[in-house]
């Protein structure tokens, strides 16, 4: 069965459309990268399937379930997503392992003894066992981010959103994040990423797909979508960048 499945979904703010008559499907233990300039609306689809916008029209379905329905128990919803953004957004008064076990405890009713296992054992997954006790600012940015990522697993997600989780990085600590979601990718994690980091896009998706004005313009293989894009557009955008 296919995970994610967006169908036809309409998003505007006023009279801006950011997503028209968008349509995507994901696979179970698939990586798709989403590439295309700002305003594309690569971001806007991240948060519409985070139900943190509401779409105008169209469906959105996670497992068979359709997750825009309006009755839907967005918790639950959310509980089987794991988000992490560019900007980390740790609780700075938290410690590490009090900012990773929050949610668990607060929203979704895990035992606070349960919660600080799962915790620590998602800090010894992504290499910060050992900051556990210590606060965001005592701790670099590519490690600020690594904790974002273990706060978004500890839920066990059935799917990760990730948007642009480099950009706020200086250049020598983007490796260590994208070498993290290599690692997940090869576990099976599915993943629906934003990223202008066409390195990373090229090694690890199983598809990239290029937005444009908010439709999906292009999508396929990487070695297709960043060697020989189809759409002029596609190949105007590249042509700006280093792949």
């Amino acid at each position: 069965m296919t995970l994610l499945s967006v169908r036809d979904v309409r998003k505007s703010f006023g009279s801006n459309v950011v997503l028209e008559s968008f349509s995507l499907d994901v696979e179970p233990g698939e990586c798709v990268v989403l590439i295309g300039a700002s305003g594309s609306g690569k971001s806007t689809l991240l948060r519409c399937v985070n139900l943190l916008e509401t779409v105008d029209d169209g469906v959105i379905t996670l497992n068979g379930k359709d997750i825009t329905d309006p009755r839907v128990n967005v918790d639950r919803v959310r509980a089987g997503i794991g988000v992490v953004f560019q900007a980390y957004n740790l609780f700075p008064h938290l410690s590490v392992i009090d900012n990773i076990t929050l949610a668990p405890i607060r929203v979704h009713g895990v035992r606070p003894a349960e919660a600080r296992q799962r915790g620590m054992a998602m800090l010894e997954r992504v290499g910060l066992v050992e900051k556990a006790s210590a606060k965001p600012d005592e701790l670099s940015g590519g490690q600020q981010q690594r904790v974002a990522i273990a706060r978004a697993l500890v839920n066990s997600p059935a799917l990760m959103l990730l948007d642009e989780v480099t950009s706020a990085l200086d250049p020598e600590l983007v490796g260590e994040v994208l070498d993290l979601l290599r690692e997940l990718k090869d576990e099976g994690m599915t993943m629906l990423i934003c990223t202008h980091e066409m390195g990373f896009a090229r090694q690890v998706a199983d598809r990239v797909c290029f937005l444009d004005a908010g439709r999906l313009l292009e999508s396929g293989p990487p070695a297709q979508v960043l060697d020989a894009p189809r759409e002029a557009r596609t190949r105007q955008f590249l042509s700006r960048l280093s792949v």
